[in-house]
């Protein structure tokens, strides 16, 4: 979903593109965040541990998408 989403904001007006990034961002920022509230409740992983492993693996799906998005 990432990697559409970083080619979807290719498809966005240049006028539109801060505000579809922006979408983007927080769309990213509210799914790592219940993913890592999933994992600490049901599979008994520490929260900060759970929380730096998926922001970890986030980051670079980030960039991925960014990377796609740019090409």
């Amino acid at each position: 979903m990432t990697a559409m989403g970083g080619i979807g904001t290719r498809c966005v007006p240049d006028s539109r593109f801060r505000l579809a990034m922006t979408a983007a961002v927080i769309v990213v920022v509210a799914e790592l965040a219940v993913i890592s509230y999933i994992r600490h409740r049901y599979m008994d992983t520490p929260f900060l541990s759970a929380t730096l492993r998926l922001w970890w693996a986030g980051r670079w799906c980030f960039i991925t998408g960014i990377l796609i998005g740019s090409s």
